[in-house]
């Protein structure tokens, strides 16, 4: 019986974001200097460009709907190198924080004059067993243990802090086991710069060997996952759709003489 891994990735949707506004605002550019040729054979040209707000509150007012209707669909979803990514068991939640940000929209195209907002979002589905999808993910979780070691080897407790922020927005799309490997290595990192801004400028002699051990741990342990025999595992256990059994065939009278 084959044995079926478990792949590190939850199943769920890719959401492209797009929110734009336009109007209100023109640009005029002047040419100062045309563009020529100079002595090293570069090319050079110089310009001034100047804007114009018609209407600065209402402007404002638009940068700030655009931003609230950002975060109504960011905040349901884990942002990766990738883009955003929200589980699938978080689908309804998705759904509701897109008619949110379009009801944003909505209500500040309404009363606008010169300005227009538009929010645009496209998901697309992504497998557990999606073999390049997996390896991209454990790829990033292994880039951002690797930066809280960097972070926790020059004393750098930004550096760690925002690695260990990005690794827990992107551990939403992880299987619980390994959402717990990567947990286990936020918190050490963690721990380890809270103690960091306790020690001051002593902190470089006192860097925790144990916490840079545990890192390495949790990237090795991401390194280590077979995805591809995983995937291959579950194509293997799945029932084939409208295929008839292939029957095995006789061998002919030749074939049988040449045996």
């Amino acid at each position: 019986m084959m044995t079926i891994q478990t792949s590190t990735l939850r199943p769920g949707l890719l959401v492209s974001l797009k929110t734009s506004v336009t109007g209100n605002v023109s640009y005029a550019k002047q040419t100062l200097e045309r563009e020529q040729r100079t002595a090293d054979g570069a090319l050079k040209a110089r310009w001034e460009t100047e804007r114009t707000i018609t209407d600065p509150e209402e402007h404002e007012a638009a940068i700030r709907a655009r931003s609230a209707a950002g975060v109504a669909i960011r905040r349901v979803c884990a942002t990766s190198a990738f883009g955003l990514l929200c589980p699938e068991s978080q689908a309804g939640d998705l759904d509701e924080a897109i008619k949110a940000a379009r009801k944003i929209a909505d209500d500040f195209n309404s009363s606008a004059k010169l300005t227009r907002l538009t929010v645009h979002v496209i998901t697309g589905r992504i497998a557990a067993d999606d073999v390049e999808a997996v390896r991209a993910i454990n790829a990033e979780v292994r880039e951002l243990i690797e930066a809280m070691t960097a972070g926790v080897q020059n004393v750098d407790v930004k550096v760690v802090r925002d690695a260990c922020n990005r690794a827990r927005s992107l551990g939403q799309m992880l299987q619980p086991e390994a959402q717990a490997r990567i947990q286990m290595a936020i918190d050490a990192a963690r721990s380890c710069a809270r103690r960091i801004v306790q020690a001051g400028e002593q902190a470089a002699q006192e860097i925790d060997q144990r916490t840079l051990r545990s890192l390495a741990e949790s990237r090795l342990a991401f390194i280590d996952l077979d995805e591809e025999k995983a995937v291959v595992a579950q194509a293997a256990n799945r029932r084939a759709i409208d295929l008839d059994p292939v029957k095995p065939v006789k061998p002919t009278k030749a074939k049988r003489a040449a045996a």
